[in-house]
């Protein structure tokens, strides 16, 4: 069926031309005033370094015309009612534009667990995760409409860091209420690094040159 091929539609690798696709409609968007300076910055870091459709659609997703073809795919992306990570000695990670279940079920044995909200595909009001660390880790990279509860998960002998509380007046897009049991192991949640700003970036933001005086 047609939806069942969305999710490889979405891994797609990008070509340098829907790049450059992208970064004309994120323009175009912040000369209307839909975007801020920072945010543009933001948005054009993460269209240059894009690995797939996906990351790129998620760019578009929340303004007007998305654009290429390719873009629409995301709208339609329905999410899972369950999904489950298991690591054992290993490592996983979700990021870029992978789309958030309604309930994650994480087991981490001398592993790491990272997920990356910062381009997720979002199309649920909250998400349940269900932790299970054993010597192992999780983390999860949340920017500041993603908000965590994580009191209710219980250490034995471990950590749990909440890095990233969000101001009162920032609106929520989406809530994550944890539960689980921590055994000498860590779960962390804090927010994502700012991207470094490249050549888009300094070319944007440089000021115009000063024009010579008449003599």
């Amino acid at each position: 069926m047609p939806g069942e091929m969305l999710p490889d539609r979405l891994e797609l690798r990008a070509s340098h031309e829907e790049r450059d696709q992208v970064v004309e409609r994120l323009t175009v968007a912040a000369g209307d005033g839909r975007l801020t300076a920072d945010e543009l910055d933001e948005r054009l870091e993460a269209a240059l370094t894009a690995r797939t459709h996906g990351e790129l659609a998620t760019l578009l997703a929340d303004l007007p015309d998305a654009g290429p073809a390719w873009a629409a795919g995301v709208a339609a992306a329905s999410p899972k009612d369950v999904s489950r990570i298991v690591v054992d000695s290993a490592s996983a990670k979700r990021d870029g534009g992978w789309v958030v279940p309604r309930r994650l079920e994480i087991e981490s044995r001398s592993g790491s667990v990272v997920l990356d909200f910062t381009q997720a595909v979002i199309a649920v009001p909250t998400l349940e995760i269900e932790v299970a660390v054993r010597s192992g880790s999780v983390t999860l990279l949340v920017p500041p409409d993603v908000v965590a509860d994580v009191d209710d998960v219980t250490v034995r002998s471990g950590s749990v860091r909440h890095q990233a509380r969000p101001e009162p007046e920032t609106p929520a897009r989406l809530r994550i209420r944890m539960t689980g049991e921590v055994h000498s192991g860590s779960v962390t949640i804090r927010p994502p690094r700012p991207p470094r700003r490249g050549f888009w970036q300094w070319l944007l933001r440089r000021p115009r040159p000063v024009e010579a005086l008449p003599r």
